[in-house]
């Protein structure tokens, strides 16, 4: 089984390039089929979870071509239009965007037969939202045996929606399906994440007509067909935060290329509370620290909000500041399983309730690690680069589903993090970096 190796204790410096967003790449690609003309997509990041979505889309009919690592070339038109159509492969559920599907075939063919889908284990994300917005659009839906949704429609019509709690997830797969109804929809407390924008966006680069993506309520009219297309995809700003907390916890210096700064506005200022210094460019931020880290506050909301997939590696930063610093989160409910292996490594965190009690240490030990989820695998992965000796992290599946070639680009920094499946590989890992 891969694991990651990582002796820490290295400040990292010098230059990461950020992928594209997978939040957005993942709404994109299932938006993309559609139309039954040629989309290309530009800055997909390749990372599991797009490969499995594009996977699926392949296996239901569509051509999938990589024109390049990054690049996708997708064509929806011999998607089989009939009831026999079922999105249900063992790749598939292990994906929690897998329902958009759902929105995107419900749109295009008045029908979607998709299983239920996966992903980390970080608490209830259900999907009644989703479900209440397909029925308002005048869709029927049903579980079915087998843990797979079935939606049909004889038509969609324009609806006023109003969501309950904000939900991303919800938001995309409502606009989907909204593109292609009949009049005009209006989503209420609709969610604002930047990969909301960048789907709207695409969409309407394919002859959609959504306006508001970004604020609360966005407003769809609805058209007959959407045509071909190229678009390129915003960069992650979730992998961004990652290597800026990384450069703040091993107390380095690093430029990360191919970003929206705006995006990154609620890390950068929780970074700056810290004591470290960020500097803006117009398409790059510079981190960095090298004196005593301070603590601080965190709450997890959703944007322009402080995100919830960095809760867990600004966690593993604020272990290391002098002082008490309290993480809540208000998302989801089991974001804090990676606390266990922090504290293995010396951290000192306390978990009450949907709040995390951190008293800084000094420094992290090295240990054997185990990875709970994407961003847990991240936050452990932060912590190995800032600790004394050895780390192993096991399970990194998880991380390879949102992060492209990372320990590549960790060992571009200075780092020293390999990827190794066998006692004996670990072994060669410490003679060679001693």
């Amino acid at each position: 089984m891969e694991q990651y190796i990582i002796k820490g204790g290295k400040p990292l410096e010098g230059e990461v390039t950020i992928a594209g967003a997978k939040n957005a790449a993942l709404g994109i690609l299932a938006a993309a089929i559609m139309t039954d003309e040629k989309v290309v997509i530009e800055n997909v990041p390749y990372v599991s979870d797009t490969i499995t979505l594009l996977k699926a889309i392949s296996n239901i009919g569509a051509t999938v071509v990589y024109r390049d690592k990054h690049t996708v070339e997708i064509c929806g038109k011999g998607i089989r239009d009939d009831e026999n159509l079922a999105v249900d492969d063992e790749y598939i559920r292990k994906i929690r965007a897998s329902y958009y599907l759902i929105g995107a075939l419900l749109g295009k063919y008045k029908f979607a037969n998709v299983a239920l889908p996966g992903g980390c284990d970080i608490g209830s994300r259900p999907i009644d939202l989703h479900i209440k917005g397909f029925e308002m659009l005048g869709a029927t839906t049903e579980i079915v045996t087998g843990g797979r949704i079935v939606a049909r429609a004889d038509s969609l019509k324009g609806a006023h929606i109003y969501l309950d709690t904000v939900s991303v997830g919800a938001t995309i797969n409502i606009m989907l399906a909204a593109a292609l109804s009949e009049g005009k929809t209006t989503i209420e407390n609709a969610a604002k994440e930047p990969h909301i924008v960048d789907v709207a966006n695409f969409l309407n680069t394919m002859g959609a007509n959504i306006k508001g993506a970004g604020t609360d309520v966005i407003r769809i009219r609805g058209v007959q067909k959407l045509h071909g297309a190229e678009y390129s995809i915003i960069p992650d700003q979730i992998e961004a935060g990652t290597f800026m907390a990384m450069a703040v916890a091993t107390r380095g210096n690093i430029l990360i290329k191919n970003v929206i700064p705006k995006h990154l506005e609620a890390i950068s200022s929780k970074l700056l509370e810290m004591g470290a210094t960020v500097i803006e460019y117009d398409d790059s931020v510079r981190v960095m620290a090298d004196g005593k880290l301070r603590p601080t506050q965190i709450k997890t909301l959703p944007y322009p909000g402080f995100p919830t997939d960095m809760q867990a590696q600004m966690a593993a930063a604020l272990a290391l500041a002098s002082g008490t610093s309290i993480v809540t989160e208000s998302i989801f409910e089991n974001r804090f399983r990676y606390v266990s292996e922090l504290c293995r490594m010396g951290a000192k965190i306390r978990v009450e309730g949907n709040s995390a009690f951190i008293t800084g240490i000094e420094r992290y030990n090295g240990a054997r690690l185990v990875a709970s989820d994407l961003r847990a695998g991240a936050a452990l992965v932060i912590a190995a680069l800032a600790a004394d000796g050895f780390s192993t992290i096991e399970d990194i599946q998880y991380i390879k589903r949102g992060y492209e070639e990372f320990a590549s680009k960790v060992r571009e920094l200075g780092g020293e993090m390999e990827i190794v499946d066998s006692d004996q590989e670990i072994q060669k890992f410490k003679l060679r970096v001693g």
